[in-house]
């Protein structure tokens, strides 16, 4: 069939040639790194030991996984995670990769997105290098074992739990890990706060501690100090690294944003956020947390703001979110998160906020109306994993027979 002397025969045969460029891409360019690429990636690895177990770790820099697999998997919205562990128990060790990552890529997961069409040697390749570079188990007694989880994307530090499973123990380990292309950015260069020991007031019983947390401010103000913003209806009590390792395993992540820098407590913005995502990547709860200058037998206290954006996973997206207005059915989801967490020791709930009724809700100075019980829940957290029949209700304010408000409302009208 000869072309029409609308189509030319030297178009048609750039638009083959363009198409076989196409359909060859991706299987043309990738070729094996070259051996001992993790090398500098473990001479600045973060390390520690526990129980006779050392694990060190990091996250990847864009050079690095280039120099590593080949590619950048990090534009597919993969962050690699570089983990070693020394086995230097009697056991022998598997790690858990849903407790680092709930929704964490398998290495062919990863190696597919690198496939090119008409490549089947080449993507086959692509497979063997990422199995080979991923973390794999068991980690006999006394050897060592290094490799890649490939993990959902964390900004600024990156709060990292791995669980090791022996034959009858769980050894966790958590750690902070520096995201290297995130050095620069002085949205998440900053560490987290810390008072001088002078400053802090230190409760050593509970009665006391109750009331130091229903003395606690009810909301976050503006930035001028003038206005109310969200309401603080949390308080997590232990390490951050307790607290972080327990709502990692429930898939939340740090992810703060320019909005939540709209919220003071103690004259400054949320020293954490951790969001966590729903399905198919809406937005979900929230948690953001301060600091508090006060302690529980040494333990650090910080004060929460918890809540979700308005029409939670049906949001418009693109949209800046807006407070829902239930604000205790938002505390309660994080509550019922923590407790199957297997991290929560304590829980129990304490005034501070105050009530507000649905036909009278409370504004903040986003414009965002609310209603709640007036409770803040107060979650104490350990550093082991434990059991749900582990878990001891406080008996301050009982939570199961709190009053519901009187009035409700209905398309805008209130009623009883």
């Amino acid at each position: 069939m000869s072309p029409s002397p609308a189509c030319p025969r030297w178009l048609l045969a750039l638009a083959h040639a363009t198409l076989i460029a196409f359909l060859l891409a991706g299987c043309s360019t990738w070729q094996p790194p070259a051996a001992g690429g993790d090398e500098p990636i473990r001479a600045r690895a973060a390390s520690l030991t526990k129980q006779g177990i050392t694990l060190k770790a990091a996250v990847l820099s864009t050079a690095e996984s280039e120099r590593l697999f080949g590619a950048n998997v990090k534009a597919s919205g993969v962050q690699p995670v570089w983990i070693e562990v020394r086995n230097g128990t009697s056991q022998s060790l598997g790690l858990l990769r849903t407790g680092t990552d709930p929704d964490y890529f398998s290495p062919l997961e990863v190696a597919w997105s690198l496939h090119g069409r008409l490549s089947s040697g080449t993507n086959a390749r692509i497979d063997e290098w990422f199995n080979q570079q991923g973390f794999r188990n068991p980690i006999p007694p006394g050897e060592t074992r290094s490799g890649v989880v490939f993990t959902n994307p964390a900004r600024g530090t990156k709060l990292l739990n791995v669980d090791l499973l022996g034959d009858q123990s769980l050894v966790v380990f958590t750690l902070f890990l520096r995201v290297p292309d995130d050095d620069a950015d002085p949205s998440f260069s900053r560490s987290l706060f810390e008072y001088p020991a002078s400053a802090i007031t230190d409760y050593q019983d509970l009665a006391s501690l109750r009331g130091a947390l229903e003395r606690l401010p009810c909301c976050a103000m503006d930035a001028a100090g003038q206005v109310n913003g969200d309401p603080l209806n949390g308080v997590a009590i232990g390490g951050v690294e307790d607290f972080g390792a327990a709502v990692v395993r429930r898939n939340y992540r740090r992810n703060q944003q320019a909005l939540d820098d709209a919220q003071y407590v103690f004259g400054r913005v949320p020293d954490a956020v951790l969001r966590k995502q729903a399905q198919a990547g809406a937005p979900a709860n929230w948690v953001r947390a301060w600091r508090a200058p006060i302690t529980y037998q040494g333990r650090p206290i910080y004060v929460l703001q918890i809540g979700r954006p308005r029409g939670g996973r049906f949001a418009a997206s693109g949209v800046p979110p807006v407070l829902h207005e239930d604000v205790d059915e938002a505390r309660n989801v994080v509550v019922q998160d923590c407790i199957y967490s297997e991290g929560l020791e304590r829980l129990g709930f304490v005034g501070g906020v105050g009530p507000a009724d649905r036909s009278r809700e409370r504004t903040t100075f986003g414009g965002a109306g609310y209603f709640t019980d007036g409770l803040r829940a107060v979650l104490f957290f350990a550093a082991r994993p434990l059991s749900l029949s582990d878990l001891q209700i406080l008996d301050w304010v009982p939570f199961a027979r709190v009053p519901q408000p009187a009035a409700t409302r209905e398309n805008g009208h209130a009623r009883e």
